[in-house]
């Protein structure tokens, strides 16, 4: 199977999951609005996932997945299946220690790192402390589920482990209906979604061990010992971990400062849901597909094809996510309006997440290209050069948001959020050039000078046309005059896009027929190549 359908598979996948959480996104904002709730409950639900990023999907992602592959390559899936259980053995005990710590230091942990904002002893406080108790198990489902998934894409089985998430929103959506159907209010609804959460947790840790054992393979709990696989992976996972996490760390960030104002934590997720479609569909499929793909070309010393890949991934996410970065632009108050506009999230609200979202357009670029270029130092097991950007992304970060918030309130930490994802980014593809190990093609260069060309084109086109739909997405508008409006709008944006694209060389039948029947260029042993 080529790279690209790769990518389709994940990406597939994941656009499934991530449709599933506008849905749950649209309802909870029917149900919760930017209220008092709302805040509590993204609050609490952040900390979780922030160690999910942190110790589980960027740890094994850039750590487990290449040593699994080595283990296959060497001793065949005996060795593999040894080398899972002594990570398994120390990863559930490590888990289960900080569980019990985290869970009994809650209260101190909401208001110092969660939601310092949250006057103690208020209902919003001790609802978050309570709400994060119950939710923060969901780590130790993650993280061991993250693992499992580490295996199944090193195994070549990329759709169960894409797929699971979707049990999350199905959860999720579940605690809202029900909420909403029997008329619960807020703080009931919260404690629907935080035993949602939980249950999802369980269910997705089930649903990807069953998909191991379809692979053939099975694990069963070791004595915790320090083996020296172990140490190895724990070498490239802490700074791994770090460098994952890069955007759960700003957001929390973020987070703290804006728990100082009502209403802001929840505005800035209920955008960061959006442009997390994209991001996810492109930038998560090509991060998962290609550093397994990357790893095996490397340790066979196929450095041609590992240069390829690099350059066909590079390619493949800005001709997806150019245009997309344009429409959220372009597009941001319409988006928000049909999406969370009904219930209790009001006009104001609609105004103040679009123009974060605007502005989470303009990183989205950025951020996919993380994705995509953090394999090229994870796979040649280099996890510390990630995590030195990451930190230099961070500390500009929070020094961007203190000195934004008080001018520019939640804008202005999704402003730094974009700036240190951007820088990022930069380090990271200045990093493999001066290396050598990202050999750029002059003809990706010219192909996406033509793709920004064409995403402007459209972005200008857009902006006129949105003048004449404007009347069908007003507020007193139904809801499928509302949607078929803004798909209209999506539809002619695809035809402008793509039709120029095509028309000024930036893509072509050739190029995608390609890249559809090959992922890679004939494996070709480098010179150099250890």
């Amino acid at each position: 199977m080529s790279i690209v359908k790769k990518f389709i598979t994940v990406g597939g996948a994941t656009l499934g999951s991530r449709v599933m959480g506008f849905a749950r996104e649209t309802l909870m904002a029917a149900a919760l609005g930017t209220g008092p709730m709302a805040d509590a409950f993204y609050a609490a639900f952040r900390f979780p996932n922030l160690f999910r990023r942190l110790f589980a999907e960027g740890a094994f992602n850039a750590a487990f997945v290449p040593l699994f592959a080595k283990e296959i390559e060497g001793g065949g899936k005996e060795a593999a299946k040894r080398f899972s259980e002594e990570v398994f053995g120390v990863l559930f005990t490590v888990l289960l220690l900080i569980t019990i710590v985290m869970e009994l230091a809650m209260p101190l942990i909401v208001r110092t790192i969660i939601a310092p904002g949250f006057e103690v002893g208020s209902e919003k406080y001790d609802v978050t402390v309570k709400l994060a108790i119950v939710m923060f198990p969901y780590l130790m489902c993650m993280s061991l589920t993250a693992m499992l998934s580490g295996m199944l894409n090193s195994l070549h089985h990329y759709f169960a482990a894409a797929i699971a998430p979707i049990f999350l929103n199905i959860m999720m959506i579940g605690a809202l209906g029900y909420g909403l159907w029997t008329g619960a209010d807020p703080l009931t609804t919260a404690w629907y979604l935080s035993w949602g959460v939980l249950g999802a947790g369980l269910l997705q840790m089930g649903v990807l061990y069953a998909g191991v054992l379809h692979a053939g393979m099975s694990i069963r709990f070791r004595r915790p010992r320090m083996t020296e696989n172990v140490k190895r992976l724990l070498v490239l996972a802490v700074p791994a971990a770090v460098t994952g996490g890069i955007t759960q760390i700003n957001q929390i960030i973020g987070q703290m400062i804006a728990s100082t104002k009502e209403g802001a934590i929840s505005a800035l997720q209920y955008a960061d849901r959006i442009y997390q479609l994209p991001l996810g569909v492109v930038g998560i499929a090509v991060g998962v597909v290609l550093l397994p793909e990357l790893a095996r070309a490397l340790r066979g010393g196929h450095l041609r094809e590992a240069s390829n890949l690099q350059n066909r991934s590079m390619e493949f996410v800005l001709f997806l996510t150019l245009p997309a970065a344009a429409a959220i632009w372009v597009l941001s108050d319409e988006i928000i309006r049909v999406v969370y506009e009904r219930g209790a999230f009001n006009p104001g609200m609609t105004a103040t997440v679009a123009s974060i979202l605007a502005i989470y357009g303009l990183g989205l670029p950025g951020f996919v290209m993380i994705k995509a270029l953090n394999p090229g130092f994870f796979a040649r097991e280099d996890t510390k050069t990630p995590m030195r950007f990451t930190m230099a992304s961070v500390a500009v970060n929070c020094a961007l948001a203190v000195s934004l918030f008080p001018f520019f309130a939640e804008r202005g930490i999704a402003t730094a959020e974009v700036v240190s994802g951007w820088l990022t980014t930069v380090l990271l593809f200045a990093t493999l050039v001066r290396r050598g190990h990202f050999e750029v093609e002059r003809a990706l260069v010219w192909r996406l000078v033509r793709l920004v060309i064409a995403a402007g084109i459209m972005a200008a086109v857009l902006e006129y046309a949105s003048i004449y739909t404007a009347p069908y997405i007003r507020p007193e508008s139904g809801l499928l005059e509302q949607v078929g409006a803004v798909f209209a709008l999506i539809g002619l944006a695809m035809i402008v896009y793509f039709g120029v694209a095509f028309a000024i060389g930036g893509a072509s039948l050739g190029m995608i027929r390609r890249n559809i029947k090959r992922g890679a260029a004939p494996a070709a042993k480098s010179e150099d190549a250890p």
